[in-house]
């Protein structure tokens, strides 16, 4: 079974993933993103996609991305992105 991270991302970020031009995501270093990346170990978790939107209507354009894994660096998280996988609504 597919383990999936979802993000939301604005029109700039996620175009920019979608042309192959952003290749890391990166989110604050907050008790909030720490428990949703890393586990009570302190380890980084396992996914296998990442599913970002674009907006948040139902109809909202997605891209599915392969997860590379996640690190800490200073005050932020870096997400490391894949190949597209998938494109939905584009």
């Amino acid at each position: 079974m597919n383990k999936i991270l979802h993000l939301n991302l604005y029109k700039k970020w996620f175009l920019q993933i979608l042309n192959g031009e952003k290749k890391e995501e990166y989110r604050d270093a907050t008790p909030y993103w720490t428990k949703r990346l890393f586990d009570e170990n302190n380890n980084p978790k396992k996914y296998d996609h990442i599913i970002f939107r674009n907006g948040y209507r139902k109809d909202a354009p997605e891209i599915k991305v392969e997860f590379l894994g996640v690190n800490k660096k200073g005050k932020k998280f870096v997400i490391k992105l894949g190949k597209i996988m998938d494109k939905n609504k584009w």
